[in-house]
């Protein structure tokens, strides 16, 4: 028994899972689009409207669905970076938390005045 990667399979043209899982979820946009170029070409008294219409509600409805899970992912993964470049002392990654911003600042002492150079994570 000789193990192949999935990829180097004929069947599956070279490309990775990752490549094939993102096909699904690139074709939601697609049905979108197409559904409002349809309708744009559909006469109004035409007995497909109302049906085409309540589509293009429904995929609309799943891709703003799908947008949202990818950001919310997206978020997630920035959580994980700032984790991981704290050491992994501190457990931030939680989903009530969110990176706002990330830079330097300037952080002038009360005292005397002086600049000090820190990386603040919001």
């Amino acid at each position: 028994f000789v193990f192949f990667p999935l990829q180097k399979q004929e069947v599956c043209g070279n490309l990775t899972l990752q490549h094939h899982m993102l096909e699904p979820v690139q074709r939601i946009p697609r049905y979108e689009l197409l559904l409002k170029d349809y309708l744009k070409k559909l006469p109004e008294e035409s007995p497909d409207r109302k049906d085409a219409e309540k589509s293009l509600e429904l995929i609309s409805t799943a891709a703003n669905h799908s947008n949202a899970a990818i950001r919310k992912m997206e978020k997630m993964h920035k959580l994980l970076e700032v984790y991981e470049r704290l050491g992994g002392e501190e457990d931030i990654v939680n989903p009530a938390n969110e990176l706002i911003k990330e830079g330097h600042i300037q952080k002038l002492s009360a005292k005397n005045g002086t600049a000090q150079d820190r990386y603040l994570f919001l």
